[in-house]
């Protein structure tokens, strides 16, 4: 077995003890940081979230494998050189106004930054004039929404509007989801996108970057 497909392997089922050490192991043997980033992590990663959605394993896992993929991607940063070549875009993400869940957030962030992403943690129970303020950062390219009640729907169905109404609109894609959130009813306020769970939403934004 090649030391990718140990790193690939041991992400999987979600060793942040190893993971580090054998990233150390890779990069002293001489292997491409990049190779290993995508090869050893961000694809299986993909497997992860493949194994998700197919209900083969469960939240508990997928944390625990993000988070080994997290302690490997800390050795590899000084590596991967200061250029921005490492991320394929850049993303906003926050629980709107009025909704304190952020289980379901933190979810969605640890799968999209194992595809590649640099985020923005805006929190929870995000005013309008915040989600504004982030996204009007030009590197900016998605702005994420999350609503776990459905007291907190008409929040995001705001927070879409005045984003659609953004003059930055034209360079962002707006992401929703949460509980409650239909494909429905992320169309009739506007968004970009609804993504039912964590695996899609990282598969989501990758395709919304073209990748």
């Amino acid at each position: 077995m090649s030391k990718i497909e140990e790193i690939a392997q041991a992400v999987e089922m979600g060793k942040a003890k190893v993971v580090p050490g054998l990233v150390e192991e890779a990069l002293a043997e001489g292997l491409d940081p990049m190779e290993i980033l995508n090869k050893g992590m961000i694809d299986s990663m993909g497997v992860v979230g493949e194994k998700f959605k197919n209900n083969e394993i469960f939240v508990p896992e997928m944390l625990v494998a993000a988070r080994a993929m997290k302690k490997g991607v800390e050795v590899l940063k000084p590596h991967l050189g200061a250029d921005n070549s490492a991320t394929i875009g850049k993303m906003v993400m926050g629980t709107v106004a009025g909704d304190l869940h952020d289980i379901g957030k933190n979810l969605v962030i640890m799968m999209i930054e194992s595809a590649g992403f640099e985020v923005i943690d805006l929190g929870v129970d995000v005013p309008i004039e915040r989600f504004i303020e982030a996204a009007s950062d030009p590197d900016v390219n998605i702005v994420g929404c999350s609503a776990l009640l459905t007291t907190t729907m008409p929040a995001m169905e705001e927070t879409v509007k005045a984003l659609n109404e953004a003059p930055f609109r034209d360079r962002i894609k707006i992401m929703v989801g949460g509980a409650p959130i239909t494909q429905e009813f992320a169309d009739k306020i506007g968004a970009d996108c609804y993504t039912e769970d964590a695996a899609a939403a990282a598969e989501a934004a990758k395709k919304l970057m073209g990748k």
